[in-house]
Formats: structure tokens, sequence, C-alpha cells
């Protein structure tokens, strides 16, 4: 079976558009389509993504598991683990992977949490 032509019909909307303006089209159309994906990646993550991203920071697995799951034990996992180390070596005055050594040990979470709103627990 051969679909019939019908590109002439169906581009009649483009015709009069500009290269400009057809490009314009595209990439409001790409960002149209890609936008429910970015906000679905904007609002989730888990804890795999998150130990990704520590060790893509320098930090051991053992480290990594450590920050993620006391950032899951206390309601900031959301916030990103990587953003959490950064947040403290930056309330501290420290270099990041002084503070993620830290939040690895069990130090800091409470002003960790305390930063970024969260369950104030050991």
């Amino acid at each position: 079976m051969q679909r019939p032509c019908d590109f002439e019909e169906r581009w009649k909307h483009l015709a009069s558009l500009s290269d400009e303006e057809l490009k314009e089209r595209f990439w409001q159309l790409a960002r149209d389509i890609v936008r429910p994906l970015y906000d679905l990646a904007y609002t989730h993550t888990s804890p795999s993504i998150e130990r990704s991203v520590l060790l893509r920071m320098g930090f051991s697995s053992l480290e990594a598991q450590s920050i993620v799951s006391a950032a899951e034990k206390r309601g900031l996992l959301g916030k990103g683990a990587g953003h959490l180390v950064l947040a403290l070596a930056k309330a501290r005055g420290i270099d990041y992977l002084q503070a993620g050594k830290q939040l690895a040990s069990g130090n800091g979470w409470d002003e960790v949490a305390g930063l970024f709103g969260g369950e104030v627990s050991s």
C-alpha cells in the first residue's frame, strides 16, 4: 500500500513563513515536545541517580551511598545530593570534597537540614 503524496496540502499553513520563522517554529515545537520530560526530570530523582552524581563529583561509592541514604532519610533527596554537599561546603567555607566526607561520616546534617528546611534528626 502506497501513501498518496499530500505534502503540498499539508504544508500550506507553513508556506508563507520565512526561513527564520520556520526555524523559530521548529524550535518552539521541539521545546513543547521536550517540556514534559524536562519537567519530570526536574521534579523527580532516585537514589541511583544521586549516587551517580556524587560518584562523578569524586566521592567513593561508600561515601556516595552514605550521603544518599542520609539525605533520603531526612527527606532531602529531592534537593539533589550534590547540591546538598555544595551548600554545606559554601556554608562552612570548605572544599566540597571535605564537606561530602563530613556528611558521609554523619556530620553536618542538622546544618544542611536547616539550609533546606528538611527534617532535623540524626
